[in-house]
């Protein structure tokens, strides 16, 4: 059985088993979801999941990690198309909504939902939970200093931001509104340039 600090030794079959476990996580939750039916679906026994994660709730940390590096991976990916500082703020509203769409179906962010039930600090994943909104609060805090916000406005703008994208993200995810990133962008692309004027 792997121990908690060990690395993970990424064979094929822990590959399966962390892409059949994000499903059923995100899908179902975490807490209604088993080995027993990570492995089945994986394909895998029981067994085998414990060599390669060593614990189901290293598994969940591996799950949110990977989605996070997926969310990076389209928020950087937007963000090298923008150049204007203006657009670098929207560019993170436009990644965050082009890797919901890319999601077979949304149901907001995975790690606000994991965060619903991963509520101890010595879960292996709480640390991936809160570390996920301060980068993003930082990101936001880095666009305005490049698009040129006062200092004095710099960190009420920035959780204001974050606040429009995890809102978005949640009315997304329920159907309240299928616009609601590019809602959110325009409301966030108009509070920056109130700033500015």
């Amino acid at each position: 059985m792997l121990a908690q600090d060990q690395p993970v030794d990424w064979t094929p079959k822990a590959h399966d088993l962390l892409e059949a476990a994000a499903a059923l996580f995100y899908e179902r939750g975490i807490a209604a979801v088993g080995v027993d039916t990570v492995a089945q679906h994986a394909g895998v026994t029981k067994k085998t999941l414990y060599d390669r994660f060593g614990s189901k709730e290293r598994l969940v940390a591996e799950y949110l990690r990977s989605r996070e590096e997926q969310r990076r991976a389209a928020l950087v990916a937007a963000l090298d198309e923008a150049r204007d500082p203006v657009e670098r703020v929207a560019a993170v509203f436009d990644g965050t909504r082009a890797w919901a769409a890319a999601q077979p179906v949304w149901r907001g962010c995975p790690v606000v939902n994991a965060h619903a039930e991963i509520n101890t600090a010595g879960h292996p994943a709480y640390p991936l939970v809160a570390e996920q909104k301060r980068w993003t609060l930082d990101l936001f805090s880095g666009l305005l200093v490049y698009a040129g916000v006062p200092a004095e406005h710099r960190d009420a703008l920035a959780t204001q931001l974050l606040a429009l994208l995890e809102g978005a993200q949640v009315v997304v995810g329920m159907g309240a509104d299928p616009h609601g990133f590019l809602r959110a962008r325009d409301a966030g692309v108009a509070l920056v340039r109130s700033v500015l004027a």
